[in-house]
């Protein structure tokens, strides 16, 4: 019996590589990115120099890279892996996580990490949920890139969802939440998850890694809130 062909995800004809999971064509067709600031990851006048909200107050982490912004058919997919178990989409979306790495490697210098962290879940909503979306955007990343991924951060409480909350509540929601279980001193990490909003639970876990001697921190995520 025939194998049945993959197909794209966006238009639904058979792809010639399966795990790319999107044709050439329907990658071409994504939105594009406006011009982002190359460390907080929102819109600014260059992406090479940092924006004036970082030179007055910059987040603790070094550079962040998105695929796209919280729209179609990112935001589509992002709920699809995150609420409704559709965890065939992963490596396709660690794909185009990748692609978009690269392509700040080529055009910003960005640093290739030796280590790959993801924003934990807490394990009752881990348990509920059968897997941490972002962890399984980071396996296929370290197996590409040859670098380490760790589970290596820890939720200590539960907290409210982020999305549900203002700016001020998320940021009190995620103080002392997370817990560093692994060595870090002298590393360079990028912390996975799948979107950055206000930026409080990746900045909150930043801070933790930098204090504990982490040599620099990247953000790497799906969408940004832009």
């Amino acid at each position: 019996m025939l194998p049945m062909p993959a197909l794209c995800w966006l238009c639904r004809l058979p792809l010639r590589v399966a795990a790319h999971g999107l044709c050439s064509v329907c990658l071409r067709t994504l939105p594009p990115l406006p011009v982002l600031c190359p460390r907080c990851g929102l819109p600014a006048s260059s992406s090479r120099v940092v924006c004036g909200r970082c030179l007055r107050s910059p987040p603790p982490w070094q550079a962040l890279v998105c695929v796209s912004g919280y729209q179609p058919p990112l935001r589509h997919w992002v709920r699809q892996l995150k609420f409704y178990r559709i965890t065939a989409l992963r490596v396709m979306l660690a794909r185009l996580l990748l692609l978009s790495w690269l392509e700040a490697h080529r055009t910003r210098g960005l640093r290739r990490p030796d280590l790959l962290l993801c924003v934990p879940l807490h394990k009752m909503r881990a348990c509920r949920r059968g897997y941490n979306q972002a962890a399984l955007l980071a396996q296929p990343l370290a197996r590409w890139l040859g670098c380490a991924f760790q589970d290596g951060v820890r939720r200590r409480r539960r907290g409210a969802l982020q999305h549900r909350l203002s700016a001020s509540q998320r940021r009190r929601n995620v103080r002392g939440a997370f817990q560093l279980e692994i060595a870090v001193r002298g590393r360079h990490i990028a912390l996975i998850d799948d979107v950055v909003t206000t930026g409080n639970t990746v900045g909150e876990i930043s801070r933790i890694l930098l204090a504990q001697g982490a040599a620099s921190v990247q953000i790497w995520c799906l969408c940004r809130t832009l």
